[in-house]
């Protein structure tokens, strides 16, 4: 059985109502319709069980803004704006009271269908997202207190960001208030300055030691300090200062990050900063592969940010220089592709078969090797790269080497 949706039309022209019935005849059957006229509004919500409604423009624009923001407090509503005439400042008012679309009352029947499905829809949406947090927040994964995501689910959820988005990129933030800042810190204003202050793919958590973690993909170091600034002007109490450790999240797990970001944080509270970044080292692949506690975890993460590499960057290089040297190597066959285990970059003449091979031996690096076959020269070579070097640049740079080198080496 479908669900059914009651929608409600508040209106004070009765022209309009009759010819209004006629453009929404192509709903559902099953959708009930109500109409009612602005003075029936308090009275009638009580006892209504609509999800959308429709508010035609009464003569007194104050009046129909006071009435939108009246039931637009509702989270199961979804309130459209049906307006006589196009006026730019009474729609954005409307929008700052609460409406969640605006079309002409005018409007072709099908284009207010539409309009009024869609609406439909997204309620739908937004229903589900709500009951989905109460749950949520049921099972102690969200504190209802904040809105964030409790401790405890903190590394499950970051994690799994990570992966499920095969993000090889972003920075992760502890952050607290500072000493001289914590008589005005409240927590439950802090959460919603965050929230406000964040994009919806970045991710935001209770931590540990009443810390504040943020997960910002696809972020560098400034766009993290841009991210602190913004989190410290839109906090409500003036003279308000926080501070913050950054890490990278690139070829780490939660506890790493986590580590880095606490220390960093220290650092940066202990000497009255707005924010310390930890310093990084470069990892080896010996490195990683002498990690045998989290050698699984890392494994899975930097096969993913290799195939990735391998889509956004590998392939597409390997065919434009492929395109750009057919036509130069006379008589010359160059043969390129990719699969699982390796991506393969070959040229062929009556002189030399040079081969270059990048293969994933697993952890944080790719090996590159180049072979000039019946030579035993510097021509030959084998190159370690790190997963984060393999840019488009320095491939190019290689394989262009390697393609003079064979010139060189068939003459």
């Amino acid at each position: 059985m479908s669900k059914k949706y009651n929608i409600l039309i508040i209106s004070d022209d009765e022209n309009y109502i009759s010819q209004f019935k006629e453009k929404l005849i192509f709903l559902r059957e099953n959708d009930s319709l109500e109409i009612i006229d602005f003075e029936s509004v308090h009275k009638f919500l009580k006892s209504c069980s609509a999800e959308i409604i429709l508010v035609h423009e009464n003569s007194s624009k104050s009046a129909t803004l006071n009435t939108i923001t009246s039931i637009a407090d509702n989270e199961n509503l979804s309130v459209i704006l049906l307006v006589n005439a196009y006026d730019t400042d009474f729609i954005l008012s409307a929008y700052d009271c609460g409406i969640k679309d605006f079309i002409s009352a005018d409007a072709d029947d099908f284009e207010l269908v539409i309009r009024t499905v869609s609406n439909i829809r997204q309620n739908s949406v937004k229903k589900l997202m709500c009951r989905n947090i109460r749950l949520l927040e049921q099972l102690n994964v969200i504190d209802d207190l904040t809105g964030l995501y409790n401790y405890n689910f903190a590394r499950q959820v970051i994690e799994n960001t990570i992966d499920d988005n095969l993000i090889d990129d972003g920075t992760f933030m502890a952050i607290a208030p500072c000493e001289d800042s914590k008589p005005s810190f409240s927590v439950e204003k802090f959460a919603q300055t965050v929230f406000t202050s964040i994009r919806s793919d970045d991710v935001a958590t209770l931590g540990r030691g009443a810390r504040f973690y943020i997960l910002l993909p696809n972020t560098g170091f400034n766009g993290a300090v841009c991210v602190l600034n913004k989190i410290k002007d839109n906090y409500p109490e003036k003279h308000f200062d926080i501070c913050a450790g950054i890490t990278t999240v690139a070829h780490k797990n939660f506890d790493e990050m986590e580590d880095k970001a606490l220390k960093a944080l220290s650092d940066a509270l202990a000497t009255n900063a707005q924010y310390s970044c930890s310093e990084e080292k470069e990892e080896t692949l010996d490195d990683w592969l002498d990690d045998g506690i989290n050698e699984h975890k890392n494994y899975k993460i930097f096969r993913q940010i290799f195939n990735k590499k391998m889509e956004k960057v590998i392939t597409p290089v390997f065919y434009r220089l492929q395109k750009a040297w057919e036509e130069k190597l006379f008589k010359t066959r160059i043969d390129q592709y990719t699969d699982k285990e390796q991506c393969v970059f070959h040229l062929k003449n009556k002189n030399q078969d040079s081969t270059l091979r990048i293969v994933y031996p697993g952890f944080a690096k790719i090996v590159i090797y180049i072979t000039h076959e019946g030579l035993d020269s510097p021509e030959n070579k084998e190159i370690q790269l790190q997963l984060t070097k393999i840019s488009k640049k320095e491939l190019e740079k290689i394989v262009e080497d390697f393609i003079r080198d064979f010139k060189y080496t068939s003459v």
